[in-house]
């Protein structure tokens, strides 16, 4: 299935039982909501799906079903990143041959490599694999920016598609958008926050790489489609509208925000791994007020309509 970066992806989570496995059940669940809801493509074992946590045979599992589940339907984007070059070619190099669609690579975390070192690690990637790769771009994880003239650079590789923006920077994510995406149609900027999807599909980009999405899709993907309609009165409101949850959706560290909002809605996906664990008194305080601000509103056509 080819893959133009565009529309709503969601970054799915990696559900666990009680026992702390991967739910198989519920994951095939989740994979089919997400289908039925019309998103444009599923991200499995990005950051919000835990991957750190999980072992090698635990990621085959997940790749495997997202695959087996969704193929010719919905396009399977695989997270694969390492502080290590060799180990994120291993895990791009598998999850090419269980049939994921295109590769998510973050920036080489807890090493900082330099400019020419971020350059040269997704280099050897998109020398080693055949899949499109999106570059992921999340310093406050990562500890390392990559720069908009690295970017440039990146952009030129085979097989590099887009980037998904989690600097936080509206500087460098014009820069990307008028210095790449508008002399390059083939590569696509998309937000990697919730919170900043409207103004940052104002300047240019493509779509975003939502947590949200796990617990609402449909509005998501309204809002999404309403910007690329050019409808921004339709997408104010609804940005408005879901502010309460993206006020709260990372007051500690993803998913484990989303995975208590996931119960609230009784979508139990099972408590995060550690060394995450369940939130705060306050900050559970915090995730039931939004959600109770949000479920009014969660039955009406505002947040439930989706075109495709």
């Amino acid at each position: 299935m080819k893959l133009k970066m565009q529309g709503v992806y969601t970054a799915l989570i990696t559900p666990f039982t009680a026992n702390g496995e991967v739910c198989q059940e519920t994951l095939i669940s989740l994979l089919h909501h997400q289908e039925q809801s019309g998103v444009d493509c599923v991200v499995v074992l990005g950051s919000t799906g835990e991957p750190s946590t999980l072992d090698d045979h635990e990621r085959n599992l997940v790749i495997s079903l997202a695959v087996h589940e969704l193929k010719g339907k919905v396009p399977v984007m695989v997270g694969c990143g390492s502080p290590s070059t060799k180990k994120t070619i291993e895990m791009a190099k598998v999850a090419e041959s269980l049939g994921a669609d295109a590769l998510q690579i973050v920036t080489p975390y807890f090493n900082r490599p330099t400019q020419e070192g971020i350059f040269l690690h997704y280099q050897a990637i998109s020398q080693n694999v055949a899949l499109p790769v999106c570059v992921y771009n999340i310093p406050s994880r990562c500890g390392q920016n990559i720069e908009t003239q690295t970017v440039l650079r990146l952009a030129e590789l085979p097989h590099v598609i887009g980037i998904k923006e989690c600097s936080g920077n509206f500087q460098q994510m014009g820069d990307i958008y008028e210095q790449i995406c508008q002399v390059n149609p083939n590569f696509a900027l998309f937000s990697g926050d919730d919170p900043i999807t409207l103004p940052m599909m104002a300047i240019g980009a493509q779509g975003v790489m939502s947590v949200l999405s796990n617990l609402v899709p449909r509005a998501i993907l309204r809002m999404v489609r309403a910007m690329q309609a050019g409808n921004l009165a339709l997408a104010r409101s609804l940005h408005y509208a879901l502010k309460p949850l993206m006020q709260v959706i990372f007051i500690e560290s993803n998913p484990t925000p989303l995975k208590y909002l996931m119960r609230l809605a009784n979508l139990d996906t099972g408590r995060v791994r550690l060394p995450l664990c369940e939130p705060t008194k306050a900050s559970q305080e915090k995730l039931e007020m939004a959600f109770s601000m949000v479920k009014e509103l969660m039955d009406e056509e505002l947040l439930v309509g989706a075109s495709r």
